[in-house]
């Protein structure tokens, strides 16, 4: 359960829901040199923490000590004047505030160890996606103290972030070599939370083809219980509040969860054993980690002919590198789905429940619902 929250990558109806008012956070990140641009361009890699070696010029083009045209430069086939490019490294590189501040923009492009056996991002990257962008916004924010995604006050406290429930919906799968465009934004969730949302859009058709909110809360990182939230980091985080939500709320699954058991299950996956890497910087599994071993019980013909379009994720403890951990899946519900060539007005194909739990005393880890369409042929 790492910072995604950070204050701190369904093809069902997404109506439009963007009603505004005052947003926040989330760490560091990366960007990609870009292939599918108009216009050729000069790529640059560099580091936040280490600055690349100023360039004077290449190939008769002269260029700032970070590495970057001073000239007219070409960023996503989009034209940057010289204002632009001599902008913070992070402002070109990591993503940039928009709307007054209160929503974080950053853009990836998807790279080939990010797709599935079908050519299109996962669940997975797309879960690590919202992460990196939510971890950056508290970053460029200027509220990032000395933990994951922690503000100053927070890291004072020894508090970080826990996500306790997500929601995604995936109306199109990005393809490898796609841009996509994140914008992250949160704000508070009753007195001692926050809720934090994202909407992704195809980068160069500027279509939102996934939407997905959260809820977090405080924990101490020392004794690994909830905490209210200090009034000196609500302070913190207040002024990057936005009334705005992704997901509208009859689109949203705010329904409690069903615990599957031995007698319910139809499936169970046992001996499934987090790996050093699995581990976060707050020194638990990363909360995107789960969402692999849940779908290790998912039947094998639905995940090659059916496209994961809704999870829904309910985080009930943590998990270390020294647990093992059983996985369990049971069909909840089917329906008849009218022929479509777009899963926007159809209603999934199979449904179906999850438990990610210890495989020594049963405790729950993760609940899960899922929802799925039947994958479109193309002859």
């Amino acid at each position: 359960m790492t910072s995604m929250a950070a204050t701190g990558n369904a093809r069902p109806y997404f109506g439009e829901v963007l009603e505004k008012k005052n947003v926040g956070m989330a760490m560091v990140g990366r960007f990609f040199p870009l292939r599918r641009l108009k216009k050729r361009s000069f790529s640059v890699i560099a580091s936040a923490r280490t600055p690349p070696r100023s360039i004077d010029s290449v190939n008769g083009r002269k260029f700032n000590n970070i590495g970057i045209n001073r000239g007219e430069a070409t960023f996503l086939g989009k034209k940057c004047s010289e204002s632009s490019v001599d902008a913070p490294l992070h402002a070109v590189l990591l993503g940039r505030f928009v709307e007054e501040r209160f929503v974080y923009r950053q853009t990836f492009i998807i790279r080939s160890y990010e797709i599935g056996p079908d050519k299109t991002a996962t669940m997975e990257t797309l879960m690590n996606l919202l992460q990196e962008t939510a971890l950056n916004h508290v970053t460029s924010s200027g509220l990032a103290g000395n933990g994951f995604g922690a503000t100053r006050e927070m890291s004072l406290r020894k508090l970080i972030w826990v996500v306790t429930r997500v929601h995604i919906q995936v109306q199109r799968y990005s393809r490898w070599g796609d841009v996509v465009e994140i914008d992250t934004w949160v704000d508070a969730a009753g007195k001692n939370g926050m809720r934090r949302d994202w909407i992704i859009r195809d980068y160069h058709t500027q279509e939102i083809i996934t939407r997905a909110t959260s809820t977090w809360v405080i924990m101490n990182q020392e004794t690994r219980r909830l905490s209210k939230i200090p009034e000196q980091v609500r302070q913190e985080v207040l002024p990057f509040y936005l009334n705005r939500v992704a997901v509208a709320a009859e689109k949203n699954d705010s329904e409690r969860i069903d615990k599957l058991t031995d007698a319910t299950a139809e499936r169970i996956r046992s001996g499934l054993a987090p790996r050093w890497s699995d581990m976060d910087a707050n020194q638990h599994v990363n909360n995107v980690k789960y969402i692999g071993w849940i779908l290790e019980s998912v039947p094998m013909n639905v995940l090659g002919n059916y496209a994961l379009t809704s999870m829904t994720l309910e985080y009930r403890r943590e998990c270390r590198q020294s647990n093992l951990l059983e996985s369990l899946t049971s069909s909840t519900a089917a329906s008849l789905s009218e022929d479509s060539n777009n899963y926007i007005n159809r209603r999934p194909d199979l449904e179906y429940t999850h438990l990610l739990r210890m495989l020594a005393d049963k405790a729950e880890i993760v609940r899960a619902r899922t929802e799925w369409h039947a994958k479109q042929r193309h002859v």
